[in-house]
């Protein structure tokens, strides 16, 4: 029996190189250079009301992160199964995400990439709660970016971001808010957007963060409503009279942020969203309600 965890629980099914089965029998090598050495990378696609959501943007940051590691890989082979993992399930007409991890495959053990091996690719769906989310809030922990400095790569070597996320969850919070060089790049698991004196500002794109998708989609709903976006990295010295907090991602879509929590100390607070995140939070749920399989 595979352990569990509360809250938590398996899919039925997983997708395991293009053939389907149940999880507790899905193998491959402990020579696999994902498990080995996190030679692996991964994607987690949204489905609206079944429908999916910016699958080619998905596509395409799955591209940038193969051509980073020198890893040839035929993408466009995994569509059928991403849409096979929600219309496969119980939940073909709801909201889910789909899990795609793409590893290297089985190789010797080496500290350089194998000129040959099989890659392994994993797919599975899951339910996941994303209607209403502008109903819902985060409060987070400000710690320092302790991760490398290729976070660019969407890499399954996620041990860092889980280490400084760990420390959110022990503290009852939502989510880790990171900085380096004191300026803020990202949080452990989402982008982050600041709001101050009505003018919006975002890390700008490079190895020091993730390029998101659903940060790619505000952006452009910041221009389309003719909002103010700059994306400039915002600096620990200007919290003092922040206006608005947002996180944004896959699953997060874009989230309201009430406090933050910095060395015991609450450094910001807002009980509910303010004008600039409501607005994009309106016009997000519009696009991904319209969305087109």
């Amino acid at each position: 029996m595979l352990p569990q965890i509360p809250g938590k629980s398996y899919p039925n099914e997983v997708c395991l190189n293009g053939e389907w089965m149940k999880p507790e029998e899905a193998q491959i090598s402990v020579f696999d250079r994902g498990f080995m050495l996190g030679d692996a990378l991964y994607e987690v696609i949204p489905f609206y009301d079944g429908k999916v959501f910016a699958l080619e943007e998905h596509l395409d940051r799955l591209k940038y992160s193969l051509s980073q590691i020198r890893f040839d890989f035929e993408v466009k082979k995994l569509v059928p199964f991403i849409l096979q993992a929600v219309e496969r399930s119980s939940y073909a007409e709801e909201d889910a995400a789909v899990y795609l991890q793409l590893s290297r495959g089985t190789a010797p053990r080496t500290h350089f990439f194998p000129q040959s091996s099989e890659p392994n690719f994993l797919v599975y769906s899951f339910p996941v709660k994303l209607k209403d989310f502008e109903q819902r809030s985060w409060r987070l922990l400000l710690a320092e970016d302790i991760r490398w400095h290729r976070c660019d790569i969407k890499t399954t070597s996620y041990l860092a971001n889980t280490m400084l996320n760990d420390e959110s969850h022990r503290l009852g919070l939502d989510e880790t808010l990171l900085f380096r060089d004191g300026k803020i790049t990202e949080g452990s698991h989402s982008t982050a957007f600041f709001v101050k004196d009505n003018v919006i500002y975002t890390h700008p794109e490079g190895p020091e963060i993730l390029s998101g998708i659903t940060r790619k989609i505000v952006i452009d709903l910041c221009r389309e409503l003719s909002l103010d976006i700059r994306e400039e990295s915002y600096r620990l010295e200007d919290f003092e009279n922040l206006d608005e907090v947002f996180l944004t991602g896959t699953t997060t879509q874009v989230m309201m942020i009430t406090d933050i929590f910095f060395e015991g100390s609450k450094i910001f607070s807002r009980p509910e969203a303010g004008p600039v995140t409501q607005k994009l939070q309106k016009a997000f749920k519009e696009k991904t309600r319209n969305c087109q399989a």
